[in-house]
């Protein structure tokens, strides 16, 4: 209770604050001259929260590019050496790298194209049967990473044989006298990393199918008329009309389920924390971090990171306001 008390006390005071001090500058402000007034007022209003994401975020990234150069205590400088050791790693590169590089590959595909054909079907159902089809399909989405890791955990269970099965799939298996299978440990041809991105897909379709049931909704009704007037099959007016209609979307929903993938650490935490050849580099972060005690590692492994999401960003900025500009 008392943490309840002290949770609610630090949101009010935060509130209150954030409000005595936008009313306190406006008022300075308002004492201005007519013409300086003008020119400070917007300054108010966004200067607080320019200096806490400076505070909050760029000197933060800045200290973690510096520190990314010195070695694990971060008290001496050793040049590119982190890097180097890092990317000169088989397990790094082999483990880490390539499953991060098989999540960015399965996972935002494979949610926009169940995304997609969960919004077409599911548009085709009456109303109310629409309605209630997307928000059991969207429900994942209130759940936490970690939330859903735990419940997939319980469908993944593996007991010794012999003792009852708590797991979904090794109960199945068990009724028809099969042994369990540990899902988890199957590192071959990476089965089980295939299974905990069915975590991250199934937590994600929702978001993806909502955009993309609102793009397919947009599609003007008369150019879909004009081709089935030219006698064009549905499969063809779905890939020839709606698809290319609608892929402004499909790039925006990929490419940020693509940016949430490859920071994905609470999944591998909670399954397998990166082990069995699930390793991914969110994971491997915080192994250097907290377990290896290794800054320079840890912080090599994070601005790497950041300069693979830049360009992923970058892109979506500009197709954002590609989209905006045709609107």
């Amino acid at each position: 209770m008392l943490k309840v008390i002290n949770a609610l006390l630090a949101i009010l005071g935060g509130v209150l604050g954030s409000l005595l001090l936008f009313y306190v500058m406006n008022k300075v402000a308002e004492r201005l001259p007519r013409k300086w007034e003008e020119r400070v007022k917007p300054y108010v209003f966004v200067g607080p929260a320019v200096v806490l994401i400076g505070f909050f975020l760029i000197y933060p990234a800045i200290r973690t590019i510096v520190f990314s150069f010195a070695n694990r205590t971060s008290t001496e400088f050793i040049g590119i050496r982190n890097y180097t050791d890092l990317l000169s790693s088989g397990d790094f590169v082999s483990g880490t790298l390539l499953n991060t590089l098989l999540w960015m590959i399965v996972v935002p595909a494979l949610t926009v194209v169940f995304g997609l054909a969960v919004a077409v079907l599911a548009d085709r159902l009456q109303p109310r049967a629409e309605k209630l089809t997307k928000s059991i399909i969207f429900l994942p989405m209130a759940i936490s990473m970690v939330g859903a890791a735990t419940i997939w955990r319980f469908v993944y269970e593996s007991r010794p044989a012999g003792t009852p099965q708590i797991g979904l799939f090794n109960a199945i298996l068990g009724r028809f006298g099969i042994d369990p299978v540990a899902w988890l440990q199957l590192s071959q041809a990476h089965v089980n990393s295939l299974l905990l991105m069915v975590i991250m897909i199934w937590a994600q379709v929702g978001f993806s199918m909502v955009l993309l049931s609102a793009a397919v909704k947009g599609v003007p009704e008369d150019t879909i008329e004009a081709g089935r007037i030219d006698g064009a099959s549905e499969k063809r007016i779905f890939f020839n009309i709606v698809v290319p209609q609608i892929w402004p979307t499909v790039i925006t929903v990929f490419v940020t389920v693509l940016i949430m993938v490859m920071k994905i650490f609470d999944i591998i935490y909670v399954m397998t924390g990166g082990n069995f050849n699930t390793d991914v580099i969110g994971m491997r972060f915080w192994t250097e971090l907290f377990t290896n005690g290794n800054n320079g590692y840890a912080a090599a492994i994070v601005v790497m990171l950041m300069i693979a999401i830049v360009p992923v960003m970058v892109y979506q900025v500009r197709n954002f306001r590609r989209q905006e500009a045709q609107r």
